[in-house]
This record gives structure tokens, sequence and C-alpha cells, in this order.
């Protein structure tokens, strides 16, 4: 068991151990979450994580026309963990409030038309949107 929590210790998780799914992403929303030019999430089954504490909810619509719901401390204001409308069944931990430095490093690279410049994330699949797999439209 791991377990990811906000700066004060006031909203934690507890999870199975490290995730094989990790996503840099570097959609504008991801940035402006974090404050970072890029968020990492490392994505559970939901009934997988044991979340201790009372969270505040942060719903915003995501590029896919879906809600992602963000969940962070209300004191200390950590984002820890989201739910998004096209995952229902998986929950997304921030790696930073994991802080394990030999967590497993992203696979994925996602919205990489709003990535800075500067940014290189080796060894992962590229994807200038989502990686989700589209939805006919018929």
């Amino acid at each position: 068991m791991i377990d990811a929590r906000c700066s004060c210790g006031a909203l934690a998780l507890s999870l199975p151990g490290p995730s094989r799914l990790v996503v840099a992403c570097h959609c504008l929303d991801c940035q402006r979450r974090t404050g970072a030019p890029f968020g990492v999430g490392a994505f559970y089954p939901v009934e997988a994580v044991t979340i201790s504490g009372t969270p505040k909810q942060y719903v915003r619509t995501a590029a896919s026309g879906g809600k992602v719901r963000s969940y962070f401390c209300p004191d200390c204001g950590s984002t820890v963990y989201w739910q998004a409308d096209n995952l229902p069944a998986m929950i997304g931990v921030a790696v930073g409030a994991i802080a394990t430095p030999d967590f497993p490093a992203p696979i994925r690279s996602v919205f990489e038309q709003s990535k800075h410049d500067w940014v290189e994330i080796s060894g992962a699949e590229h994807f200038q949107q989502s990686s989700a797999p589209k939805k006919n439209s018929s």
C-alpha cells in the first residue's frame, strides 16, 4: 500500500501500490490546476482506493464535453484526486500527492497541442489530444 495526501495531511488516499496507468497531461486545465506546465496522474479503479478526510469539489467541463470533478483539501488547497465522466470506474491521483520519487514514469503524454516547447516526456506514447478512444457519432 502507498498513500497520497494533501500538503497538510487532512485529505489522504490509500492506494494498492504503483499504478501501471500514469499519464502526463498538458491541457490548459491541468496546467492551471497544478500551477505547473503539465499535470501527472496515476489512475486506479475506484474500488481500490480508500479516501479519508472531507474534500471540497470543483467541477469543470472537459475538452471532451464531459465533466471532471477535482477534489482538493479545503484547508491547504492541494488537489489530490479527480474523476472524469469519460472514465467513471477510475480515480486519477496527482502523482505529486503520492510524493514517491521512484513512482513509475508516465506511459502516455496527452494534449501535447498545448505542451510547453521545452518539456520532453521520454518513453511515453504521445498524443496531440486525448488518448481516450473516440466515440462513434452516428
